[in-house]
């Protein structure tokens, strides 16, 4: 009997989507989940020739479901980010690209009942206990099965979905900024790199591009030279926000790591030139061990609580200072190798964050029966 799973497309990632019933008849307990995705996704090979992951970062992602009726939210769901020539599974990350997949999954499958309008999604995250709301248009009641709705780093349309991060942040570490800090200085390779440290839809650590040597007039090139040096920091960043201990290997999930620098004309990915009055801030982020195509979402809610931080690294990219009205919603546009993407930012009266709120796009591609290694072959 093959593996059950769900194919979508979630913003700029794909994503195998499981419900948990359907993991438990291949992995029993929790802990046997890792080594189940790994030889589901091929995730020992780069190419991941020998499984259904895509050999890249942005579609080497998967995420089980459990339906949490009569409680805070709608469904629980665990995030994996699988390996790629690596046959480990990172269970310490979340995504937001996959959890706009969730919401779309979750009313197609009738875990959630569509309502007349809009339908709200509420989604737990179970590493970090965040809760997510995906918003799916339902009019008349009606499922959707397609949608024109489009996202930049992807031509493809797609279902609408709105989707809310909220606080309380620190969800990973216990503080919106670990190290009490605003600004923290990063000793990397013998250079001494100035850091924004947050914990916000995940932990991330913001560095400005003309210290870390990257040039972001141009997002067309593989950060080769830099990557060391980046990779390093996130390792540095990992220890001073308590996510690992000294003796711990480093994570390639999370911190996320990046660059970030004032608004100006740019050339994305895709050749196109980003003017400056587009955006308000430039970001790129690795994923994994690489530059990312885009953003994640998580990153971009990190960028925007990271924004609203007075003297920050990505405030002061942005020229930004906290807004003094009450109740505010603002507007924060990311320039990204896709192109731009704008966060919603909403406050309390005192003026903090409450919620972040971004607009992506989801379409189900296919559901399958994966055959799987048995599980001596696993555990070989």
């Amino acid at each position: 009997m093959g593996l059950k799973g769900h194919w979508y497309r979630g913003g700029t990632s794909k994503c195998w989507l499981f419900d948990a019933r359907d993991v438990a008849l291949h992995a029993p307990t929790r802990e046997e989940i890792p080594a189940l995705l790994s030889a589901a996704f091929g995730a020992a090979d780069a190419r991941q020739l020998d499984g259904v992951g895509g050999g890249t970062s942005t579609t080497s992602k998967a995420a089980v479901i459990w339906a949490t009726p009569d409680t805070e939210a709608d469904l629980d769901y665990l995030f994996a980010q699988v390996g790629i020539g690596d046959p480990t599974v990172e269970l310490g990350s979340n995504c937001g690209n996959c959890a706009t997949a969730i919401a779309l999954f979750a009313v197609q499958s009738g875990i959630v009942a569509a309502q007349d309008g809009m339908t709200k999604v509420r989604m737990r995250h179970l590493t970090s206990g965040a809760v997510l709301t995906g918003s799916v248009p339902t009019p008349g009641g009606r499922i959707p099965k397609s949608g024109l709705a489009r996202v930049p780093g992807s031509s493809a349309a797609g279902v609408p979905v709105n989707l809310s991060f909220h606080s309380p942040w620190g969800k990973s570490t216990g503080s919106v900024l670990p190290t009490g800090n605003t600004v923290d200085q990063l000793q990397v390779d013998g250079r001494t790199l100035s850091a924004t440290m947050v914990d916000a839809g995940a932990p991330a650590v913001f560095l400005p591009a003309e210290e870390a040597v990257v040039d972001l007039s141009s997002m067309t090139d593989n950060l080769s030279a830099q990557l060391p040096t980046l990779i390093a920091a996130r390792a540095s960043a990992g220890l001073i926000m308590g996510l690992r201990k000294p003796e711990d290997p480093p994570q390639n999930a999370v911190p996320k790591v990046g660059v970030v620098a004032p608004a100006g004309d740019y050339i994305a990915a895709d050749g196109t030139t980003i003017p400056a009055d587009s955006h308000d801030v430039r970001v790129r982020m690795l994923s994994m061990l690489a530059p990312h195509p885009a953003i994640g979402l998580t990153s971009a809610v990190a960028v925007a609580l990271a924004a609203s931080l007075e003297s920050s690294v990505v405030a002061n990219a942005a020229g930004l200072s906290p807004s003094t009205s009450t109740g505010s919603l603002r507007v924060l546009r990311i320039g990204t190798p896709a192109g731009v993407i704008t966060a919603d930012i909403i406050s309390d009266d005192t003026g903090a964050v409450t919620e972040v709120a971004l607009h992506r796009a989801a379409r189900h591609i296919a559901t399958a029966d994966i055959d799987v290694a048995q599980p001596a072959e696993l555990s070989a």
